[in-house]
């Protein structure tokens, strides 16, 4: 007999799953990946083995476009029918901010909900999203235990001079500080770089998760010392519809001239970043393959703060010791790879350009100073995980 895992990621529009099995020894293994799309318009219902193989397809109308709570049940009943004598144990959540408090992951009740709802302001555009699916699948299936697994918690331990903004002393005991992003992710990639290289052991590490979403964080020893998403996921790096680093002077020029919260919100979030710069695109695919010259400008102004970025972590540790991407874009594109590696050449990168064509796990030369690592994340697995410890303390 074995344990079953379903981990959600919950947006707007749609909800990713995935299904792991649990033998009692290593790591859950993943048996089924998915998603439901079209929430809130025509939902469409797949499902896909390990092997990338499809299993099932459904569609609904629109009238069962905005209930999550019967889509969340067909899904349970689905998987239920699959799980060849396993037990679904819990279902493990993303959810993107747990606040000041939130450090590691927990067990969900109503009581912390409610506080999770509260921090709603702080992510609108993600934490509602996230929250909703908890509640849906809690009224569809009461009984099933729910974690949640928070994007912040591995930079709650940060130096408190990596979390603090320069403002009044009362707006940062209100919550207005630098949070971090992405931690689910960077906190697979410290889990497995010690596998991977062993020899690093104890050291600095930044790790560029390239997306379209896309941050940077510093480790040291395994811990998150600095990010580069700060009080919101806008801040740092351009990323693919998002500004990054903006001085906030532009924002009261904007307000000055007559824009309003939601109209320079839209702007921040949904019209800058790679799509604003370029005019063409938010996929870097789509840049890297494009003549037009503003296609080449925000690939440039991308991995020109890749670059910057990585010096900025390098002295908040005090040193590095290696370079790893992740995510999509870091994962699979070696132009960008190649382009932030020359960049990085006074720091002693230096880039094998045929590893780096590979997507080889380390593309750097032998003679590079600085290794470079690619290394695919997982934070799935890493809820899967976070998610048995909860339930089972192993």
């Amino acid at each position: 007999m074995s344990n079953a895992i379903l981990v959600i990621n919950a947006g707007s529009s749609s909800l990713k799953f995935s299904v792991f099995r649990d033998h009692g020894g290593g790591d859950p293994v993943v048996t089924i990946n998915g998603q439901i799309s079209g929430i809130g318009t025509q939902p469409v219902f797949e499902a896909k083995d390990a092997q990338r193989r499809p299993l099932a397809e459904k569609s609904w109308g629109a009238g069962e476009a905005g209930d999550r709570t019967a889509l969340l049940s067909y899904l349970l009943d689905w998987i239920e029918e699959r799980l060849e004598g396993a037990t679904l144990i819990a279902a493990g959540h993303r959810v993107v901010h747990g606040g000041v408090r939130h450090a590691a992951p927990v067990l969900l009740t109503s009581a912390v909900l409610d506080e999770l709802d509260g921090l709603v302001p702080l992510a609108p555009l993600h934490q509602p999203h996230n929250l909703a699916a908890i509640r849906a699948l809690a009224e569809a299936h009461p009984e099933l235990p729910q974690v949640a697994c928070f994007d912040t918690a591995f930079h709650r331990n940060q130096p408190w001079q990596a979390q603090t903004f320069a403002i009044p002393r009362e707006l940062t005991e209100e919550g207005v500080r630098r949070y971090g992003f992405h931690g689910l992710s960077y906190e697979y990639i410290a889990r497995r770089l010690p596998e991977i290289a062993p020899e690093l052991g104890d050291s600095r590490v930044v790790v560029a998760h390239l997306g379209s979403g896309a941050s940077m964080c510093a480790i040291h020893g395994g811990r998150s010392v600095d990010s580069t998403m700060g009080f919101t996921a806008l801040d740092g790096l351009p990323m693919g519809t998002r500004c990054g680093t903006i001085d906030p002077g532009v924002l009261i020029y904007l307000m000055r001239k007559g824009m309003n919260a939601g109209a320079i919100e839209t702007m921040l979030y949904n019209k800058s970043g790679l799509l604003g710069v370029s005019g063409i695109s938010n996929d870097m695919r789509a840049l890297l393959d494009s003549s037009d010259p503003h296609a080449q400008e925000a690939v440039e102004l991308f991995c020109f703060r890749i670059a910057k970025e990585t010096g900025a972590l390098s002295a908040s540790m005090g040193g590095v010791d290696a370079l790893v991407f992740t995510a999509g874009i870091g994962e699979r594109s070696a132009p960008v790879r190649a382009r932030v590696g020359d960049k990085l050449a006074w720091m002693g990168v230096d880039i094998d350009a045929a590893a780096n064509e590979a997507n080889a796990t380390k593309i750097s030369t032998p003679g590079s100073r600085l290794p470079v690592y690619v290394i695919p994340t997982d934070e799935e697995r890493m809820i899967a995980l976070h998610t048995r410890k909860v339930l089972t303390g192993r």
